[in-house]
């Protein structure tokens, strides 16, 4: 009688760990999140500018202690709400790689929790808004400046962000430009929470920037550097189809 023995199976490989683990390398990449989603994500950009301008209208009139956290908890908020949308997605895509009915659906009630939370905002936002009219009214010097200078500002930070190709001189005269508006804006600011918020958000599209120029660099090298593939037709990697108006 033949003697059977048995087959040793080797555990599958575990997932590759990140480099570093570290509390510094743990913010490099919370901050690598940050940034994917402001590239990659529309909506994300659209947070963006509108959190800037929550924080002109901040700048711009005397809020109470209350209305200020309620109106940086509620951007922060929704921040956190798409770039956990984006996460989502990226699990269906890698999880799911043709049409389902399921994915679908999961990607849309995802969608509808940061719509949700926008709505929110803007009613929260009106509500404040319209509760302190009479200082409203009464600052219209300030509101004329916030205008004036907020404008150009965001501008900057949208163009910072937009995928069109810029040269690097672009970039960095558009965030000079806006650091300066924004000098010009903290000089007579009335909260400096918000002026710290509305920096903070430079510095993202500006960084979102940088990193949009360095993927496609990355790109070209690469496509420089591939050998020439001849007689063979060009491969295409499965993806999951993106829904309609999604960038």
């Amino acid at each position: 009688m033949v003697q059977m023995t048995a087959r040793r199976i080797d555990p599958p490989p575990p997932y590759p760990s990140r480099q570093g683990t570290g509390l510094f390398q743990s913010f490099v990449h919370a901050w690598r999140g940050l940034i994917h989603a402001v590239v990659h994500q529309r909506n994300m950009r659209i947070h963006i500018l509108a959190g800037i301008l929550v924080g002109l209208v901040g700048m711009g009139i005397p809020l109470g202690l209350a209305e200020k956290v309620t109106l940086v908890f509620c951007v922060l908020l929704i921040f956190f709400a798409e770039i956990l949308n984006s996460a989502l997605e990226q699990l269906v895509d890698l999880a799911v790689e043709q049409v389902h009915e399921k994915a679908r659906l999961a990607k849309d009630a995802a969608a509808a929790g940061v719509l949700v939370l926008a709505i929110g905002t803007v009613v929260i936002f009106v509500a404040i808004v319209v509760h302190n009219w009479h200082t409203v009214v009464s600052h219209t010097e300030q509101i004329e400046r916030q205008v004036a200078l907020g404008v150009p500002f965001t501008v900057c930070a949208g163009i910072l962000m937009m995928p069109n190709p810029r040269g690097l001189w672009a970039d960095v005269a558009l965030f000079g430009i806006g650091c300066a508006l924004l000098f010009a804006l903290a000089r007579r600011s009335e909260s400096l929470v918000f002026t710290a918020m509305t920096f903070g958000l430079l510095i993202v599209a500006g960084d979102a920037s940088r990193s949009r120029r360095r993927t496609r660099t990355r790109a070209l090298r690469l496509k420089r550097d591939a050998p020439a593939e001849t007689g063979l037709p060009p491969r295409k990697e499965p993806s999951f189809p993106t829904r309609a108006g999604q960038p």
